[in-house]
């Protein structure tokens, strides 16, 4: 009778750090892109100040014109265009921002106070910041790059909680190399000691801002819509969308063309208010409530049926929604940040965190700090492989022991799948193609250290 050996017991610290490896690996390059996308987009409220300083504080004598005026101005600068939005500017010396709809895009026009001038006229889509956040939530390539970059963000919080207990000291003699690098002990240690020890100072960091960028994913945002519909917590209007192109959605545009809004005729000549509604009355409105910048009114919408007057504020705690009286210009109803569902304020805390502006210039500072460390842990880690790489191998970790999972990992994987339905999704894929490709190919195999089938 012949007694068949014994498989060595399955080995949990060989498997996490094989897929820590793979999820760097995969993650290195988006990890990258997102992490310098998003320091500029910290920085969004002083860039488009500097790109806009041309058509601010600018000298001219007597009083500007009205609102409506500057607004008639704006949309013959746009054959067919519809109103979007009208900034109300703190100075009467800053030029007029008003956003118009037309043909399905969004223009924005810079228009002189006083003598009524078009200053600039720009797409939305291409404005440089626009393009930033673009890059940031889908690599400029729609919703695919959207559910991309949820992919990646799920692998990355896959590969930070993974390190965490790859680094987690075991054998240590003191605390270098666990909270500080060794400097001093050759090339491979100092790596070593860079990488781990960088990653578990960032690491509640990084961990936040992937949370946090959750809601705004397709997949991840739409299921927690779902949730909130289901437990009856939804927002009646949510505060950001699930994709930029959903966010554009979600965007505020103007009614269709004679459409009536409880009485009120649009202008089919210039798609303005008649004149009964005056805008500039809206505008004296809001002028001395000292809401945080930018302060939009909007007139109405499929979304809105009333003329809406909102700080849109990147700190989102600072918001305020108001709906307006169209010939007077009263308040008729206003609703702070602090009204809102519970859900929705933690949400809004957390969006306000990611984008940098919850707290002022350390909210920046903090973010530009996880962005740079996010950078060091790709660059060391990809220095590591390199150095230690095989010739002929991609120098994975090789799997030691039994190849069943134990069953707390089983159910952590679990747990992790259902949160991260793309993770969850990719796993699947990954094993299936694993276990039924690439384990057939013995050249694959080798290079991927990989078991025989």
């Amino acid at each position: 009778m012949t007694v068949q050996p014994l498989k060595p017991p399955f080995n949990l610290y060989r498997t996490l750090w094989r897929w820590h490896f793979y999820a760097g690996l995969f993650c290195v390059p988006f990890v990258i892109i997102l992490a310098l996308s998003g320091s500029l987009y910290l920085f969004k409220p002083q860039i488009e100040a500097w790109l806009d300083r041309p058509y601010d504080h600018l000298a001219f004598a007597g009083a500007p014109a009205s609102a409506d005026a500057q607004i008639e101005a704006a949309l013959a600068a746009v054959p067919g265009g519809r109103l979007k939005s009208y900034e109300v500017r703190h100075d009467p010396h800053d030029s007029a921002r008003i956003e118009v709809s037309a043909k399905g895009e969004t223009m924005l026009v810079y228009i002189h106070p006083q003598s009524l001038a078009v200053l600039q006229k720009v797409n939305d889509k291409d404005r440089p910041m626009v393009v930033i956040k673009t890059l940031h939530g889908e690599l400029l390539m729609g919703d695919r790059g959207s559910n991309l970059v949820e992919l990646a963000a799920s692998w990355a919080i896959v590969m930070v909680v993974s390190g965490l207990y790859l680094w987690w000291p075991r054998q240590a003699q003191g605390l270098a190399g666990v909270v500080w690098p060794r400097l001093k002990m050759g090339k491979k240690l100092f790596w070593r000691d860079l990488h781990a020890v960088t990653g578990v100072w960032i690491s509640s960091l990084a961990l936040f801002l992937l949370l946090t960028g959750l809601p705004w994913t397709s997949v991840w945002g739409e299921g927690f819509k779902a949730v909130r519909n289901l437990t009856h917590t939804a927002a009646v209007q949510q505060d950001w969308g699930q994709s930029r192109s959903a966010e554009q959605a979600m965007a505020p545009s103007s009614v269709h063309d004679g459409m009536d809004m409880g009485g009120v005729e649009m202008d089919h000549a210039m798609m303005m208010p008649s004149p009964a509604i005056s805008v500039e009355q809206m505008a004296s409105t809001l002028r001395p409530l000292n809401l945080a910048a930018p302060v939009l009114i909007s007139p109405p919408s499929k979304r809105e049926p009333g003329w809406t007057g909102k700080s849109d504020a990147q700190n989102r705690t600072l918001r305020v929604t108001m709906v307006l009286d169209p010939v007077t210009g009263a308040i008729l109803n206003r609703e702070n940040f602090n009204q809102r569902h519970p859900i929705d304020q933690i949400v809004g805390y957390g969006i306000a965190a990611h984008e940098g502006q919850l707290f002022g210039w350390f909210n920046q500072a903090l973010g530009v700090l996880t962005a740079a460390g996010l950078c060091l842990l790709a660059v060391s880690g990809v220095v590591m492989w390199w150095r230690r790489r095989p010739d002929g191998k991609l120098s994975a970790p090789e799997p030691v022991g039994s190849d069943r999972l134990a069953l707390g990992l089983g159910l952590l994987l679990l747990g992790f799948g259902l949160f991260l339905p793309l993770f969850g999704l990719s796993l699947i894929v990954v094993g299936l193609i694993e276990r039924l490709v690439l384990r057939q190919i013995p050249g694959v195999r080798a290079w991927l250290s990989l078991r025989p089938a």
